[in-house]
């Protein structure tokens, strides 16, 4: 299926590993010219070097996602490189799950800031140019447990529902600009950050994937291919009448439609 992305201009937020990364290198695939911004050298570089694999036309840049000036450099950047941005992917954060009794005020405040306001942020910087064009594709991450919220998982689920609401609004108002707006929602993913789990209960990362699995319908959790694949479908000219929408890549064990 011929996608449409060649030489389209993507930016991914937390792309330098994990979901981001995978992402990013899927739409270097399909011909996109791909920025990457992330907070760390050393995994920003090794990204670089993959993409320049199998594109010549790579960007980085190094930058919190919560840190509007730096994000105002990045998108400035891109646009004096390429002259266009067809693509915003908001995949900056993380998803610690605590108790209520256990979050502060600044832990809230810190994870409103870079699951809300930060994506909030690059939206706007990127709608200028994504209207004068008169076409853009825009997805927000989420977590599929944020539509069905349990115990012991806030900040998280408040934050990424919100994020999720902020793209639904946002479908309906930039869908006269051919504009659309989805969101993703992850589910029991491999990526670094539930090696960082398993080290922290003290289990092997096998031990630790294969409890996971056996709540997930498919019996097994995802790849940061599967959401990269789940991503690049629907940035693409492939989804063209898909917005304002919630897919959720998680084998099934959402228990919303």
């Amino acid at each position: 299926m011929e996608l449409g992305l060649k030489g389209k201009v993507a930016l991914i937020t937390g792309g330098s590993e994990g979901i981001g990364r995978a992402t990013a290198l899927k739409l270097a695939e399909e011909g996109a010219i791909v920025s990457v911004c992330a907070r760390r050298a050393e995994p920003l570089a090794e990204v670089e070097k993959a993409l320049k694999a199998i594109s010549s036309t790579v960007h980085t840049f190094q930058g919190d996602a919560t840190n509007a000036e730096q994000m105002q450099q990045w998108v400035a950047q891109v646009l004096k490189a390429f002259g266009r941005i067809d693509i915003l992917v908001n995949n900056a954060g993380g998803s610690g799950q605590l108790s209520f009794d256990e979050i502060d005020e600044a832990r809230w405040q810190e994870d409103v800031e870079v699951k809300l306001f930060a994506p909030m942020r690059m939206i706007r910087l990127v709608l200028p140019t994504m209207k004068a064009q008169k076409s853009g594709s825009i997805i927000n991450l989420t977590m599929a447990a944020a539509a069905t919220p349990g115990a012991n998982q806030l900040p998280t689920v408040v934050s990424r529902q919100a994020g999720a609401t902020l793209a639904k609004a946002l479908s309906k108002e930039l869908g006269p600009h051919n504009i659309r707006v989805n969101v993703v929602c992850v589910g029991k993913i491999k990526t670094p950050q539930q090696a960082r789990s398993a080290k922290r209960l003290n289990v092997t990362l096998e031990e630790h994937y294969t409890k996971n699995a056996k709540s997930v319908p498919l019996q097994r959790m995802g790849d940061p291919e599967d959401m990269a694949n789940a991503i690049t479908f629907l940035v693409s000219d492939a989804a063209g009448y898909i917005t304002g929408t919630c897919v959720n890549v998680d084998g099934g064990l959402s228990g919303v439609l």
